[in-house]
């Protein structure tokens, strides 16, 4: 298979739009129409990784972070990025990153961290805004079922854990086509009255092009009647963080324990024990520190992160314990949702995660 084929998929699982407006998650460096020779999986590109990936004869590296966050006025090799930069040109190696937009995916870089620590009904701790949108359009009553089904093909429809919603309610369409069109049904120069079912139905609002698309190819009106409308709601499905809990609940040492064995944290930093039970958990990888106040506010027991600043420790002994495991260790598991994606998708294909530890932090 091509890579491009490869990165699609990782596209439908993670859609570049949801990622944060200061990233650069994506294709990185090379072209994909190439064929896929292997991919290798990695938190982070680094020289020691691209010669992993030359050593195994793999043309693909896919990583969490990006490797380029800045424009380069030139190329010559005077730090690490601009050397794997070279390296990867040179051995014709395709870079890609998926970054926060895997962070803010359902079933993306948090929920595997949930998933690790075994919680129940996970939900987004901070769902996206104004990122959402509802479509309505009028359709003669005998298509209206094709349309409907092509809209939610294209992405229409999802609420929480249903899909295909739609509110649906027949009336009265009335319009005169004009000399030069060609009517789906009424004759040219009269008043027509049909039949039709008014559909509504909801999108992200990152699908909108693909959906008109749709629509307009589906649709049996030469000028079909449509509406985009901009919600309010929050994005259940998508966003920051993660909340759920325990099924039984643990003692604060017993749970930081557990959460220092798990990720294979050497120094787990966190604020002063009180005696709480923890049951309700909320946690974020990377540098989830502001979702703090909103872990509070939901009641959390408990919240874990990978970084935390000193001066964000103060204050909340009586509200949460704080728990910080380090960047690495708390992202270190989306190499397995990179390779579960591929393994389902394109089983010939070999694909391995990176031996190498990319953690630049050290611990004695």
């Amino acid at each position: 298979m091509k890579i491009k084929e490869i990165v699609s998929a990782l596209e439908r699982f993670a859609p570049l739009p949801l990622q944060d407006g200061f990233d650069n998650a994506g294709l990185q460096i090379g072209l994909t129409d190439a064929e896929a020779t292997g991919a290798l999986l990695c938190l982070d590109v680094t020289e020691a990784v691209l010669d992993e990936a030359i050593a195994l004869g793999y043309n693909l590296v896919i990583a969490h972070h990006p490797l380029l966050f800045k424009g380069y006025k030139s190329i010559t090799g005077r730090d690490y990025v601009e050397r794997c930069i070279l390296k990867a040109i040179k051995n014709d190696i395709v870079v890609y990153a998926a970054h926060t937009n895997l962070d803010n995916a359902w079933g993306g870089v948090n929920f595997k961290m949930a998933e690790k620590l075994g919680l129940k009904n996970l939900r987004v701790l901070e769902p996206k805004e104004n990122a959402l949108l509802k479509l309505v359009t009028f359709v003669p009553v005998a298509q209206a079922s094709e349309v409907r089904n092509a809209l939610f093909s294209a992405g229409c429809g999802c609420i929480g854990n249903y899909d295909s919603c739609s509110y649906n309610v027949e009336g009265k369409g009335t319009f005169r086509a004009q000399e030069g069109t060609h009517p789906y049904c009424g004759t040219i120069g009269e008043l027509h009255t049909e039949s039709e079912v008014r559909l509504e139905t909801i999108l992200p609002a990152y699908r909108k092009a693909e959906v008109l698309q749709a629509l307009l190819a589906v649709h049996p009106y030469e000028e079909p009647a449509f509406d985009f409308y901009p919600l309010q709601n929050t994005w259940q499905q998508a966003g920051a963080g993660v909340i759920g809990e325990l099924s039984e609940p643990e003692t604060e040492l017993d749970f930081l324990k557990k959460v220092k064995k798990t990720f294979e944290v050497e120094c787990l930093r966190h604020n002063k024990l009180m005696g709480r039970e923890i049951q309700k958990v909320a946690l974020c990888g990377g540098a989830g520190a502001f979702l703090m106040p909103l872990a509070i506010r939901q009641g959390a027991d408990v919240f874990i992160t990978g970084e935390i600043k000193y001066h964000e420790y103060f204050g909340h002994e009586g509200d949460i314990l704080l728990a910080e495991i380090g960047h690495y260790e708390s992202e270190q598991y989306t190499k397995e949702i990179f390779y579960t994606i591929i393994r389902e998708l394109f089983p010939s294909l070999e694909v391995q995660q990176t031996k190498v530890n990319t953690n630049p932090i050290k611990y004695m």
